[in-house]
């Protein structure tokens, strides 16, 4: 099943003066539980790539299809309505909120919802248990580690079950050991819940895990290839 599709994507920057092909015509198919890294050099376009698909930023030409709906289509309203029903983000700063308890951070998008309370408090604390913060629930931001302040990034974009989560260099601010926990814990959410998960990263520890590598460069595909991590 089709979650997202791209077709003849682009995205040009100064159109005005000399253009830059930041994304250069990008047919791209994702189906449900992917486990998929997008890599490239640095100005690639897989950072552009990667808000586009997530409705963070409109494209230059071409169509968006996430779950059979069109973005290009949609108001800026509908569209930031539809990205927060149906897409996760997880950011390389986390984006925590830090003023809000992890368990406050997690349920704050089921809020914007209008999800009920007891259905809110009963997603939200088996989520932070399955990703071993039980303990951890009424801690704010400044009181934890990175990689847990992460784990907290992770689970609040997979409690509004979205139809995918994008996560743009997850990695990058963790030592080896929280990376090594939160890919664990991302592989299990992928294979227990059938989470669709597409990372944007230069992190070779992240590449390894992927079944599905797709290498950008100047705005385009290069490479696109399936393969199971665990023969490599």
């Amino acid at each position: 099943m089709n979650i997202l599709e791209t077709k003849n994507l682009h995205k040009v920057y100064d159109e005005t003066s000399v253009p830059v092909y930041a994304v250069n015509g990008i047919d791209l198919t994702i189906k449900k539980g992917e486990f998929t890294a997008i890599v490239g050099p640095s100005g690639s376009g897989k950072t552009t790539l990667l808000n586009m698909i997530g409705g963070l930023d409109r494209p230059t030409k071409g169509e968006i299809i996430v779950n059979n709906v069109k973005l290009n289509d949609l108001s800026s309203r509908k569209l930031t309505d539809f990205r927060l029903k149906n897409i996760g983000f997880v950011f390389q700063a986390y984006n925590l909120i830090p003023v809000l308890t992890a368990k406050e951070n997690v349920e704050f998008i089921m809020q914007l919802q209008k999800r009920p309370k007891k259905e809110r408090d009963k997603r939200t604390i088996s989520l932070l248990e399955a990703v071993g913060l039980g303990d951890r629930v009424n801690s704010r931001p400044a009181k934890m580690s990175g990689g847990q302040q992460q784990r907290v990034a992770v689970t609040r974009a997979i409690a509004s079950k979205p139809q995918f989560v994008l996560a743009d260099e997850p990695t990058a601010n963790l030592d080896s050991k929280s990376t090594e926990n939160l890919l664990e814990i991302m592989e299990e959410l992928n294979r227990k819940e059938q989470i669709t998960f597409i990372f944007s990263t230069h992190d070779q520890r992240v590449v390894k895990k992927a079944r599905r590598v797709i290498t950008v460069d100047d705005g385009k595909i290069v490479k696109d290839e399936t393969r199971d991590p665990e023969k490599d």
